[in-house]
């Protein structure tokens, strides 16, 4: 694997997950992997898991590990060509990504959707340019269009859990106070299709995601009937995605909140969500602090998923 970004690059699914599973048993087995080789995250915004669990996965594969936070003790980057360069950035993005790339052997890139314009976010241009300027393996931590480390770890937790081989699975939009991307549910919707599962998305009308992630996926607009016999419940968040009210909030619903009324409605349901979560917004608190809230071990899952995607791009090199 050279690189990852999305579902697409892990191939097959069932391989994917049996290989996280054998980590997990014994996540120091392949420690001589990575001896010598060093790994640097860059941080375009803001992480907790994400940095913790892939520094985590590093380093039980015997790799060095660099951080950088742009915006902390770096010089301000500038992303786009053409411009004349006499603000505040002192260094493009351009010169910036094969120096670093000199300096390690694999890079993980996280940034964000910006959510002012939605042809540069699609394009996902900073993700890119690390692509195709760096010379080294790339993957996302986190992009504007797509969460596919977040995604897979999803993926291992629903598969330890799940009850029956096609398990229904319920991606809903929660309400919240500010407008976030739309990269989680995309790529949860993207891995949930590629998994064949029975996924029914739900939300308000105006909360439509771009049809190529929706993909299979059932589109329910009354989350009460979307809950009904479903064995999983995923929340979460998202802005607006189809013009002309690309990145803004519509709706802050309270009724649409994942309480224990409507997880009575499902099949005795697992309840997920990638974290932060905003409790009595996303889910109340009776809820996420239940036997089946699943949300502490799909964080841990976040582990062994980053070293199943680092594992194979170490094997590449």
């Amino acid at each position: 694997m050279k690189r990852f970004t999305s579902v697409h690059d892990i191939g097959d699914l069932k391989q994917a997950v049996a290989e996280a599973l054998e980590i997990k048993r014994d996540r120091f087995q392949y420690t001589g992997l990575g001896r010598n080789r060093t790994l640097l995250m860059i941080f375009f915004n803001s992480s907790l898991r994400t940095r913790l669990s892939t520094e985590k996965a590093a380093l039980n594969l015997g790799m060095n590990v660099m951080v950088l936070d742009v915006n902390q003790g770096a010089w301000k980057l500038e992303t786009e060509r053409g411009v004349v360069m006499d603000g505040d950035k002192a260094e493009h993005l351009l010169e910036a990504i094969p120096v670093m790339g000199c300096y390690c052997d694999v890079i993980g890139v996280r940034s964000f959707a910006r959510l002012s314009d939605k042809a540069v976010d699609y394009e996902e241009r900073i993700l890119e340019q690390f692509i195709r300027h760096s010379g080294r393996p790339v993957f996302s931590m986190e992009a504007a269009t797509r969460h596919p480390l977040q995604s897979f770890a999803d993926l291992i937790t629903i598969e330890e859990h799940k009850r029956v081989a096609r398990p229904k699975v319920v991606l809903t939009w929660a309400p919240h106070p500010n407008a976030l991307p739309q990269a989680v549910p995309n790529s949860f919707a993207e891995w949930m299709n590629a998994a064949d599962y029975d996924l029914v998305i739900t939300h308000p009308v105006g909360y439509e995601l771009d049809p190529r992630f929706v993909g299979n996926a059932r589109v329910e607009y009354d989350q009460r009937k979307a809950f009904a016999g479903a064995d999983f419940i995923y929340a979460k968040n998202w802005s607006a995605y189809a013009d002309p009210h690309y990145g803004e909030v519509l709706s802050r619903d309270r009724a649409w909140t994942v309480d224990r009324e409507k997880m009575a409605l499902t099949n005795d349901a697992f309840f997920m969500h990638c974290l932060p979560v905003r409790r009595n917004m996303i889910v109340t608190d009776e809820v996420i602090e239940s036997p089946r809230s699943l949300v502490i071990p799909e964080a841990a899952n976040r582990e062994i998923a980053a070293q199943v995607v680092l594992k194979r791009l170490l094997e590449a090199l």
